[in-house]
């Protein structure tokens, strides 16, 4: 998915990376036992360990391991055997210990990959570098009042895994799907749920530019703490301008961090970037390197779910769907739980028609709970339902077009699509007495349009089809009303 920015000395392609950093799911902190439940009253979650008192020692939480490892295997990576948590030496001010407990020289996750699912159903791979653990930060609140700062320690220690990707991508579309599916795979796993409204998932955005053809990496800036999806692709497109800029009036791109700032949709400096020895890393002197055996990564491979990747390739395998279509199913593990109940027939041993589900959860489905606001767990129509409305169209019991307004009752009500059509007097028409009548009716009330139909113009059959249809209330078989049209429009 090429995306070129014109400049005037001529055209120019943006490289990037992304570090996510995802909040580990564990009721406690990295290395304490205070509690990870987001909200709450300021200060609520902060154990003397989060606040750095004088004495305090951290103590690794081995859930926080056990997630990181099992994200790792999800991402394909290669799980390290031997990993070290190192202080990376920082000042901020919401930062008690003046120093972040983080992994640098030896991650507990090494390269792996990410496969792209993109919207004309190819693949593209991206690279992962490293996944590495941390600890949160607090947070600053400069709201509260006029005159004073405040902090906020709950997130503090809270555990991270920071995923790093190559520099891989090459437009703002590529990163939005690389996030998306990042955000997916985690869910799928149960390591993050992928809140980035609450902060849980954000992302640091690297953007570099370069002439189409060049091969070298030019300078890069950092995008700092990007909450949104939308937010990661704004800030590549304004970001990437602004440097096609100053190079091409014959300046240097300085490698620094940068704020997106959405409401102005513009990148601001924030300081000039670190590099690793401006940190100071070095082992932490309270914390043991972290040994695992290969069993105890295959006991933990062992209980992974199917995740999207190979799920989609199941769909399309078991159930003849597009790449499309079965990427679509898959983003959210519900949604694909939620199709799959509505292929599976209640008659032992068969199925549903796949293609005519995937249909009507994608289309249909979507459309009313983006419509209502909700998500598929939200459903006002359960997966068996849609499964029964599927069954009234199989039988002919009701058409197509019926159906479509069963469903919009069934999305209001949440009432069984049987007890609605029985109610309403729904039942499709397939008795051909009473459809060949209708289609007389309608052929002898327009002559004009019959011989048009005489003179070559066969197009206007659907024209006859709409008036049979609307003659009969939508209940006339489609099926009967076509192939009596046909027999009686060529007699």
């Amino acid at each position: 998915m090429s995306y070129i920015i014109q400049g005037d000395t001529g055209d120019w392609e943006v490289v990037i990376g992304l570090e996510v950093h995802a909040q580990i799911v564990s009721n406690s902190k990295l290395f304490s036992g205070a509690s990870t439940e987001f909200g709450g009253e300021s200060n609520d979650h902060v154990s003397l360990v989060d606040a750095a008192m004088p004495g305090m020692l951290p103590v690794l939480n081995e859930h926080c391991v056990e997630q990181a490892v099992r994200t790792g295997l999800g991402l394909k990576a290669h799980i390290n055997l031997y990993s070290v948590f190192e202080r990376k030496n920082y000042f901020y001010a919401d930062l008690p210990q003046g120093y972040q407990i983080s992994q640098f020289a030896h991650p507990i996750v090494g390269a792996g990959t990410v496969i792209l699912d993109m919207p004309d159903g190819s693949t593209r791979p991206i690279g992962i570098e490293r996944l590495h653990m941390e600890q949160d930060a607090g947070k600053s609140m400069h709201d509260q009042d006029p005159k004073r700062s405040f902090i906020d320690l709950n997130r503090s220690g809270v555990a991270l895994m920071e995923i790093v990707s190559d520099p891989d991508m090459r437009s703002p579309e590529e990163a939005g799907i690389y996030v998306r599916k990042l955000r997916s795979i985690v869910r799928y796993l149960g390591t993050c749920d992928g809140n980035m409204e609450q902060g849980s998932m954000r992302a640091d955005v690297n953007v570099s530019v370069r002439k189409v053809g060049e091969t070298d990496l030019r300078t890069r800036c950092e995008i700092k703490n990007v909450n949104s999806v939308r937010f990661v692709m704004q800030a590549i497109e304004v970001e990437a301008q602004r440097q096609v800029e100053i190079w091409e009036s014959g300046g240097e791109v300085h490698q620094e961090t940068r704020l997106f700032d959405p409401a102005k949709s513009e990148t601001r400096a924030m300081r000039s970037k670190e590099f690793a020895h401006d940190y100071r890393y070095f082992p932490d002197p309270d914390l043991l390197p972290v040994k695992l055996s290969a069993e105890y990564v295959d006991a933990i491979a062992a209980t992974l779910p199917e995740l999207p990747d190979e799920k989609k390739n199941r769909f399309m395998t078991d159930y003849s769907l597009s790449a499309y279509d079965a990427g679509v199913l898959v983003v959210d593990q519900d949604t694909a739980a939620y199709f799959e109940d509505v292929v599976r027939s209640p008659e032992k041993g068969k199925t549903r028609d796949a293609k005519l589900a995937a249909n009507w959860v994608i289309s249909n489905l979507f459309g009313a709970l983006n419509a209502l606001g909700k998500s598929v767990t939200d459903s006002p129509v359960s997966s068996q339902q849609l499964g029964q409305l599927l069954d009234l169209m199989a039988d002919d019991t009701i058409s197509g077009r019926i159906a479509k307004d069963v469903f919009e009752i069934m999305i209001e009500t949440s009432r069984d699509p049987a007890d609605i059509v029985e109610e309403k007097g729904l039942t499709q028409i397939t008795d051909t007495g009473a459809i060949e009548a209708a289609v007389d009716d309608v052929i002898a009330n327009s002559p004009e349009q019959v011989q048009e139909f005489k003179d070559g113009n066969e197009r206007i059959a659907g024209w006859f089809v709409g008036q049979v249809m609307k003659a009969t209330q939508g209940k006339a078989n489609p099926g009967m009303v076509n192939q009596l049209l046909k027999e009686k429009l060529k007699s």
